[in-house]
């Protein structure tokens, strides 16, 4: 279960990877991630367009520095041009390039974008070839099982992407259509492992330690990608990878969670400003805190915390109380 994994010519320590999400999976959160030790990490998608036309903004969802490698940069469009100069763009800074071909996200759609393009296997073909004749470095794409239910392409697209040129595969277990409900169908991954050369990475519904070892016995993929798991539980990477070689489950102290939720803080205070790396950190300190004593009421005080200093003073107070409970 637990290996090395080869895509193109760049091999990953282990198969366990974090995966793309918009708005959360930004470079202070990466570095946590890594001190974890994955196997690799995903950028936030980022526009193909916004890249053609030079967006600053955007261009800020690349920065790497302080990172372990090696990195993956996922590009999402439809616009063959676009899709061409970004990927120009983003091979100066990748070590892999994926192909974003599954986002749900209503504002990605409407422009044909995302998992849009499940529904045009020719459009997939085009894109896929486009990216993979542009760069030398390997080139992989992420899917869902499909549009919807009438809809469900995974392994035809699988076999398409795999002609015109990708490394890898992420499947993600459910259609657009059922977004983040219901539960990911970890049987059409396995259809498409069995269906294709390059290697599978399964995705959807890997919330613990022992999801992750079922999905490997249940579909034989070669990789795993952990998303809305590693918030707030960014040792989860290391956690797997102590169950599957030695079948146990490291207990995370609160003296480690708190450090880590610390460094967090700086950060993004030191990446995005005091203001701003302050208000980011709100969402990922809540997801830290779930399940913690009086979790729902430190949450409300921290929400309203604007200083670096008072935040961190606030979370050492609160992790001591915990500690004298206990």
């Amino acid at each position: 279960m637990l290996k090395e994994l080869k895509i193109g010519d760049v091999t990953l320590k282990n198969n366990i990877i974090l995966a793309p999400m918009a708005g959360l999976t930004d470079l202070p959160f990466r570095i946590i991630c890594e001190k974890y030790n994955p196997g690799l990490v995903v950028t936030e998608m980022v526009s193909s367009k916004a890249l053609e036309y030079k967006d600053e903004k955007t261009k800020l969802l690349l920065k790497t520095e302080g990172e372990k490698r090696p990195i993956a940069v996922q590009i999402f469009g439809s616009d063959v041009k676009a899709m061409k100069e970004a990927t120009k763009y983003v091979e100066k800074i990748a070590d892999i390039i994926d192909i974003n071909m599954g986002c749900p996200a209503p504002k990605v759609v409407k422009n044909g974008d995302g998992s849009k393009l499940l529904l045009d296997l020719k459009k997939v073909e085009e894109i896929t070839k486009a990216v993979v004749e542009t760069t030398k470095k390997p080139v992989t794409v992420k899917i869902r099982k499909g549009w919807d239910n009438e809809h469900i392409v995974a392994v035809e697209a699988a076999k398409i992407i795999e002609e015109a040129g990708a490394k890898a595969i992420t499947i993600h277990g459910r259609t657009r259509s059922e977004f983040y409900t219901g539960k990911a169908d970890w049987n059409i991954i396995k259809k498409v492992k069995e269906a294709v050369k390059i290697p599978v990475i399964g995705n959807g519904d890997i919330k613990t330690v022992i999801d992750a070892e079922k999905i490997f016995k249940q579909t034989n993929v070669d990789g795993i990608m952990i998303a809305r798991a590693a918030l707030g539980n960014p040792w989860i990477f290391e956690q797997i990878k102590t169950y599957l070689e030695k079948g146990y489950i490291r207990e995370i102290k609160n003296e480690e969670k708190l450090n880590i939720i610390l460094e967090h803080i700086d950060l993004a205070v030191k990446e995005k400003g005091e203001k701003t790396g302050i208000r980011e950190m709100r969402k990922h300190i809540c997801y830290y805190l779930k399940g913690m004593p009086n979790a729902a009421e430190i949450r409300e005080k921290i929400n309203h915390i604007e200083e670096e200093k008072e935040v961190k003073t606030y979370l050492i107070e609160y992790f001591n109380t915990i500690e004298h409970i206990n």
